[in-house]
């Protein structure tokens, strides 16, 4: 919230305050009963007024929470490095952003091409190759998919242009990435209930070679 914003809604409480205090004068209510009373009603109005100052802090912390309680919590513990954790599923998920388009992916070693939804392909401005689909197996068997590129996917501080993506109807909402991101690292492994992914290049954001 600006400096503005917050002017605004101090003024408008200030003003609720005046005409609450102007009823306790027009009922006469005695000193000390209306003390305690106004009391009371500036605590309430004060703790408003903080929770409309900090509600963008506020959702922002409970957004961390929900990502923490379903895993894919991304810590950038050195440049070059991803750590994600599990999700209670026993999946690691993490929220990636594709041509800046912040999107939710599986990571899975078992897929061999980066596969996105429709719909995402049409958020990041992906557009699928023209002619006809190819048939590729997936875990709920073989599906017919378009083939494209997405000119950056960023995980955390990692990040690979000119990725070959699969594009589907048939992936609903699922997006995963796949070898072809994660064969570019230099490594990746699972250390307990954490993902690490690791780039040799220093600061290790970048990968100008197309990734197929």
């Amino acid at each position: 919230m600006n400096e503005g914003d917050q002017a605004v809604h101090f003024i408008y409480l200030l003003g609720v305050l005046v005409l609450v205090f102007s009823a306790f004068m027009v009922r006469r209510v005695p000193i000390a009963q209306g003390l305690k009373m106004f009391v009371g009603w500036v605590l309430i109005f004060g703790a408003a007024f903080i929770i409309f100052t900090l509600k963008d802090e506020f959702m922002a912390l409970g957004n961390r929470v929900i990502l923490e309680t379903r895993g894919g919590v991304v810590q950038h513990e050195a440049p070059g490095e991803v750590r994600v954790r599990q999700a209670p599923d026993g999946h690691f998920w993490v929220t990636a952003e594709v041509n800046g388009e912040p999107t939710r992916f599986l990571i899975d070693s078992g897929a061999t091409t980066t596969s996105i939804s429709t719909d995402t392909a049409r958020r990041a401005g992906i557009e699928p190759s023209r002619g006809p689909g190819a048939m590729v197996q997936t875990a709920n068997g073989m599906v017919v998919v378009q083939r494209g590129r997405a000119e950056s996917i960023e995980v955390g501080p990692i990040e690979r242009r000119d990725v070959g993506v699969h594009i589907s109807d048939a992936f609903g909402d699922m997006n995963v990435i796949g070898m072809n991101f994660l064969s570019t690292l230099t490594s990746w492994s699972v250390e307990g209930r954490t993902l690490v992914m690791r780039t040799g290049l220093v600061e290790g954001v970048r990968s100008e070679k197309p990734v197929n």
